[in-house]
């Protein structure tokens, strides 16, 4: 009897050990000493803000989250408290499911329209803007205007609980409504609406394609969105003393694409006055992954700032398991885990990864062609994409264009781990650079050296570079 009390009061333990525990609160307050511990800017942003900010920020978000019984209001709850330290790398994910969006209707909205009605509508107009047959999968949605609003219906569709005729979306100069596939409402502002060329429509988080009446591009715009549109790196030939390298993400799963595609156009790229780097949409990866690109762009030696990293066993667990990754070949595996030995030799300080404050990268050589670099980004260009940007800009031959980038770089290097209720998921940085508070650019960003305005849009943005760089 005594040993069937020990096995259940051991079973009791285990299942309490195991179980989720995804009271707000409680899950508010292990993130907060969980950060605190590990993050390598927390110190940082308390020594420019002050204890009393912060405090008076805690008393506010605890106050808060004791209110919140929802998993889904928690974690945007805890995301913007982070907040107080940056704007990224760095958050709270929820891994559980929720539409995001409004309630369910009743009884969904209807239209009576005759598609062979519609077609021959769409047909006499000479220019149909937002109207059309557009798809969306599983969707075929006809958008027609009514007054000054604009409105998205069923004509056909493969989801169960949706029906020709139903409202799929409504739209006007302020914004708008697209119901989601369980018909709640997802609501979008008015900047969220775009029509790219003439074929390729945004909603909110939703991209239409325009199947009726298909209009012609102009080769430029064919061009912008099919560089906008990759998922992979590519290069382009525009014109006979311009090309173009597109390069959509700096993933180290991208490195080998990256390096193929240069690999393959070397000789044109070195014998070809201008080139121009679209890096818009690049949210950043690895260094590795934009090293074959600078020798093109270097005219005189490059300084790069280093960083240190924050010795925790939290932090230096995820350093030990980035040792062991494939991706990486194995003089990094080596150097990374060299580094997990120094780092497990001073925990709670900083630790650099180099002995050397400042690299200064010099190459043998500088190439007579590209004589000149344009490098297209924009506001959701960070991490290190940023990092590839602070390289470049140091070369007499790179200017930048467009606009201010995100300003995500001086915490770096993101670790992910999960709360005690799985539902959720905690980021933060591991890193911090030796550039700050001399040359901040969290939440700051890098400017470019030609500001691309709004009055040009967003499919002539190679356009505009080109008449730079072809001006006389």
């Amino acid at each position: 009897m005594k040993k069937l009390q020990l096995l259940l009061l051991a079973l009791f333990f285990m299942n309490g050990a195991f179980a989720q525990d995804c009271n707000c609160e409680t899950n508010f307050l292990w993130m907060k000493k969980t950060f605190e511990e590990n993050d390598a800017g927390f110190a940082y942003i308390l020594s420019k803000k002050g204890k009393d900010a912060y405090e008076m920020h805690n008393s506010a978000y605890l106050e808060k989250v004791k209110k919140i019984t929802s998993d889904k209001e928690c974690a945007i709850a805890m995301d913007q408290w982070m907040r107080f330290f940056r704007q990224g790398h760095i958050g709270v994910s929820f891994k559980g499911k929720d539409t995001e969006a409004g309630a369910v209707p009743e009884k969904s909205e209807t239209v009576k329209i005759d598609t062979r009605e519609f077609e021959k509508y769409l047909n006499a107009k000479k220019d149909p803007g937002y109207e059309g047959i557009w798809v969306s999968e599983p969707y075929k949605i006809g958008i027609k205007k009514t007054g000054n609003s604009y409105v998205g219906f069923i004509i056909e569709t493969t989801a169960e609980n949706w029906k020709a005729g139903e409202v799929k979306a409504k739209f006007d100069e302020n914004g708008g409504v697209y119901y989601l596939r369980n018909k709640a409402a997802a609501k979008f502002s008015k900047s969220k609406i775009k029509l790219e060329g003439k074929n390729d429509l945004e909603l909110g988080n939703f991209v239409l394609k325009r199947i009726y009446p298909v209009l012609k591009n102009d080769p430029e715009t064919e061009l912008e969105l099919k560089l906008l549109k990759s998922s992979r790196p590519l290069f382009e030939r525009l014109n006979a003393t311009t090309v173009i390298l597109r390069v959509p993400f700096f993933e180290i799963t991208e490195k080998k694409y990256i390096d193929s595609v240069i690999r393959v156009n070397r000789a044109i790229i070195s014998s070809t006055p201008n080139l121009i780097i679209d890096l818009r949409n690049n949210p950043g990866g690895s260094d590795a992954s934009f090293e074959e690109i600078l020798p093109f762009l270097y005219t005189n030696p490059v300084r790069n700032v280093g960083t240190e990293f924050l010795s925790t066993r939290l932090n230096n667990q995820r350093m030990l398991e980035l040792s062991d990754n494939p991706e990486f070949d194995e003089a990094t595996r080596k150097q990374l885990r060299e580094f997990y030995e120094k780092l497990e030799q001073s925990p709670g300080k900083f630790v650099p990864f180099s002995e050397q404050i400042v690299e200064i990268q010099k190459r043998d050589s500088v190439y007579t062609y590209p004589q000149q670099v344009g490098i297209l980004v924009h506001e959701r260009n960070g991490s290190t994409t940023e990092q590839f940007l602070l390289a470049a800009k140091q070369s007499k031959k790179v200017k930048l264009f467009g606009v201010t980038t995100f300003g995500m770089l001086d915490i770096s290097n993101v670790h992910s781990i999960p709360f005690p209720c799985a539902k959720f998921e905690l980021f933060y940085g591991l890193s911090k650079s030796y550039r700050i508070p001399g040359m901040a650019i969290d939440d700051i960003g890098l400017q470019p050296d030609y500001y691309i305005d709004n009055t040009v849009e967003r499919t002539g943005w190679i356009k505009f570079v080109n008449e730079v760089l072809n001006s006389k």
